[in-house]
């Protein structure tokens, strides 16, 4: 009998495919960087606000947190320019990062679950010395994964099977990290809910990063020539030649500017003291994350063939957004008629499978950013000569983050400004607040982000997407390599 798992490990390559068992490496990899990223970045502002700080500066983590963040966009800019200015060895632009800094970058996010000290100012620094070496080292290894995609196969049809399998992996890890509110529901009643925290910062914020060594495993397969000549601002100023990216980055800051609160304090107020039974507080965050993400990991597999029907790339990220607009519309209208009211079990589960309707082609949308980005690159390649996989993914890593760190502020302004939300010395804080914070819950969780999707459509509609440009491109690039292999190594 034929064993069901030998595609994932095939060995078979052709000069148009890689071989399954790297993807699967490289995806794994990709998994376990997610596993990290996702508890850290998800959990660490709440655990601050209300496990590490008083409550009269409570407020203070969501300002320091903005300006991490910030930090943390310079600085993959900057790390970007660097990767490609530095020597490396032929076909090892990327792997140096995969290999040697999980384990550092482990160590250092479990550690800022640490209650050390007691004093407020103390923790605070504390957190910002931790969080700005973590940030530092993640943005090398983040820079290292994701600019392998561009250099793990000169043709772009393979590049975006690669990103595909690779988004799977990715979206795996953030499916596990996303198991924690339940494993909060359980271990809470026998364990003080800021050690819970602490304890899954190890097994989540360490051991994602152990898992995402598995990324080195992954071969190079486009040489990208060191720019040694060039300074820092003139690698950086190469993205000026890159106008998809920066349309794609413009489009999702822009989602950043959204008026709405975090996720986990909605079901936390919501669902913590449901009848239900079984439907508390985190259980009804991660039941929601299933039945409403399933559809799209469902679909992942799929991808490409999805977004060749839809008509390419660009299309899939307009209908992405068209899509949420219109259904979280629908899903509030629905979730205030009174048999179906969002806060009981029955709403509660329409509402999830609602969801499912914008999470679809929402859970392709990394996939189509990711293509277009590595089509990009070789496009700047044949305008200037130049492969800018550092500083072109150190440019998404700079818009996530930036756009965290707006969502952050946004986000923590609402909560303690607007919702006047208050910390409390209790495992209950939670249902200790006005009424304004409950009021408002629902239309900010559902209606908000409809903000960040219309300005999302203003820049994606300016991006182009030519199905037969980028044949062209490749061609031209394969000649120029060519001649450019002949001279290095000409013939005897």
């Amino acid at each position: 009998m034929k064993n069901p798992l030998a595609f994932l490990f095939s060995k078979e390559e052709t000069d148009t495919h890689v071989n399954n068992r790297e993807i699967l490496s490289y995806a794994s990899g990709l998994a376990g960087q997610n596993i990290s990223y996702a508890f850290i970045s998800g959990r660490l502002t709440y655990f601050y606000e209300n496990h590490a700080m008083s409550q009269k500066n409570a407020s203070l983590v969501g300002k320091l947190m903005t300006a991490t963040h910030l930090w943390d966009a310079i600085n993959d800019m900057i790390v970007g320019a660097w990767v490609d200015k530095r020597p490396h060895k032929p076909y090892q632009k990327m792997r140096p990062y995969l290999l040697y800094l999980p384990v550092v970058i482990g160590v250092l996010g479990a550690c800022m679950f640490l209650r050390v000290g007691s004093s407020d100012v103390f923790r605070l620094i504390y957190l910002g010395a931790c969080y700005f070496m973590w940030d530092l080292f993640y943005s090398f290894q983040d820079v290292g994964l994701w600019g392998l995609l561009a250099l793990s196969s000169p043709h772009s049809h393979e590049r975006s099977r690669i990103a595909q399998w690779v988004s799977i992996g990715a979206g795996a890890g953030s499916t596990v990290a996303g198991a924690f509110p339940f494993l909060w529901d359980l271990m809470k009643k026998s364990i003080p809910e800021h050690s819970i925290f602490t304890i899954f910062a190890f097994v989540f914020g360490l051991g994602g990063e152990l898992l995402s060594l598995r990324a080195a495993k992954f071969r190079e397969r486009v040489d990208s020539p060191v720019q040694a000549q060039e300074k820092l601002w003139e690698s950086l100023a190469v993205i000026r030649h890159n106008p998809t990216l920066i349309l794609i980055s413009c489009a999702r800051l822009s989602q950043g500017l959204s008026p709405q609160i975090n996720q986990t304090y909605f079901f936390q107020s919501e669902y913590r003291k449901n009848s239900a039974g079984f439907l508390k507080g985190g259980t009804a965050e991660m039941v929601y994350g299933i039945i409403s993400g399933a559809p799209g990991a469902v679909a992942m597999p799929f991808a490409n063939k999805i977004i060749d029907k839809l008509g390419g790339m660009k299309r899939l990220l307009v209908v992405s957004q068209l899509t949420a607009i219109v259904t979280r519309l629908a899903v509030f209208g629905v979730g205030n008629i009174p048999a179906l009211k969002y806060n009981t079990v029955i709403g509660f589960f329409v509402m999830s499978l609602l969801c499912t309707v914008y999470n679809i082609p929402g859970a392709l949308m990394d996939i189509a950013h990711r293509s277009l980005t590595s089509d990009s690159i070789d496009e700047v390649e044949l305008k200037t000569g130049i492969r800018t996989e550092g500083v072109s993914f150190s440019m998404q890593n700079f818009t996530s983050k930036l756009t965290s760190g707006v969502r952050t502020y946004i986000q923590n302004f609402f909560l303690f400004n607007f919702l006047e939300y208050k910390t409390y010395d209790s495992e209950n804080y939670i249902d200790m607040q006005g009424e304004k914070f409950y009021k408002w819950q629902f239309p900010m969780f559902m209606l908000g982000p409809i903000v960040g999707s219309a300005l999302y459509l203003l820049f994606i509609s300016f991006v182009k997407d030519d199905k037969n440009h980028r044949a062209e491109v490749e061609a031209q690039l394969k000649a120029r390599r060519a001649m450019r292999e002949e001279d290095v190594n000409p013939a005897e």
